[in-house]
């Protein structure tokens, strides 16, 4: 039987440790898996372009447990009341192909999301970093911003979005969290100006340049969220060019990222081997340094296998029948006669069912 989480399965795992221990405890599932990067088989996502946005399929494996997210990004959707995100995804066996897990992962993939921001920038920021600009205040932001509070000790946030209300939600949400400063700011010029760290997560789907060269300071951290699709960018193409730059998986970042505006031969890092200490994440408290961070299927795996370890062990979750259960595995066709129940309008009743084969088997002939 698939076990089912809801968003309300999640906001009870999330509840039961806390977001701290969750952000954390995701981040390292995260690195944990990133630590394994030659067991994966890996692919950039496929995608489906639309002037009004995307939908795009994530899959991976490791050999043992295989995992795909469904995912979509729509920028106007706030305009008819959905959020610009939606997605959900499957865990399952390699060895059956059994779907061991449906969750959803939209709440999710803002929690994934942070906790690889901040992993990444445990490993590229100045280890003293307190003040960090959030670019763009919407879904996604409150993630950054909590996960960068509690997982580097960020005390300040200065925050800009060209929606003053999106600014008025994260506010309202985060202002009462102990150890946090949060400053609102009229300009992304202003909100960076003496920043450590400086986080863009906007969600228009287009060419921007939300910051530009003569806004990097020596020393900057830059984690770059929003640059995600074709056609889709944040930051102006010197800013890459003066900065060492980490990606997630190359192959994916080139077509979506800020990358994409880069010349084939623009040298670039893989975030795995920061991870493992291959390589330096930084080489100087002068260096600039960008993540150029787009979301890769390993992240939704570890968030996926780290769900369903941690539904099992607090007992969270729905069975589902998603998949038929049959006396006779071979014998799929007989599950044609079990679709009686209660006489409602459409449904076979079992006196029917045997007469409903006979003639879907005559047809068949």
């Amino acid at each position: 039987m698939t076990r089912l989480l809801t968003p309300r399965d999640v906001a009870r795992i999330v509840h039961h440790h806390s977001l701290a221990t969750t952000l954390e405890q995701l981040a390292q599932a995260i690195a944990q898996d990133y630590g394994r990067w030659a067991a994966f088989d890996k692919s950039a996502r496929v995608a489906h372009h639309s002037p009004e946005g995307v939908i795009e399929l994530m899959p991976i494996s490791d050999g043992q447990l295989y995992s795909f997210k469904y995912v979509n990004g729509h920028p106007k959707n706030h305009q008819v009341g959905l959020p610009t995100v939606m997605a959900f995804g499957v865990l399952a066996d390699v060895g059956t192909g059994t779907p061991e897990m449906l969750s959803e992962l939209t709440l999710s993939t803002a929690l994934r999301t942070a906790a690889t921001s901040a992993l990444a920038a445990q490993h590229m920021a100045r280890p003293d970093s307190r003040v960090m600009a959030l670019i763009g205040n919407g879904a996604q932001s409150e993630f950054q911003a909590l996960a960068f509070h509690h997982l580097l000790g960020i005390q300040e946030i200065r925050l800009y979005d060209i929606d003053p209300a999106a600014t008025d939600k994260l506010e309202r949400n985060l202002r009462a969290i102990p150890g946090l400063r949060l400053v609102r700011c009229q300009s992304t010029a202003e909100a960076v100006r003496g920043a450590d760290i400086v986080t863009t997560v906007t969600a228009d789907k287009r060419n921007a340049t939300i910051l530009t060269p003569d806004m990097l300071e020596p020393g900057m951290h830059i984690n770059g969220v929003g640059g995600d699709c074709p056609g889709k960018t944040e930051l102006h193409a010197e800013v890459l060019a003066h900065a060492r730059v980490v990606v997630e998986f190359e192959p994916q970042t080139r077509i979506e990222g800020d990358l994409q505006q880069m010349p084939a031969d623009f040298q670039v890092t893989e975030l795995h081997r920061v991870l493992s200490g291959e390589v330096e994440g930084r080489t100087s408290r002068e260096e600039v340094t960008v993540f150029d961070s787009v979301g890769f299927a390993l992240e939704d795996f570890s968030t996926l296998r780290w769900l369903n370890e941690q539904s099992l062990a607090l007992g969270i979750g729905q069975p589902l029948s998603l998949i038929p259960a049959m006396d006779d595995p071979r014998d799929l066709f007989g599950q044609l006669s079990h679709g009686r129940t209660t006489g409602a309008p459409g449904t076979p009743d079992a006196a029917a069912a045997p007469a409903i084969k006979a003639a879907l088997e005559s047809l068949a002939a």
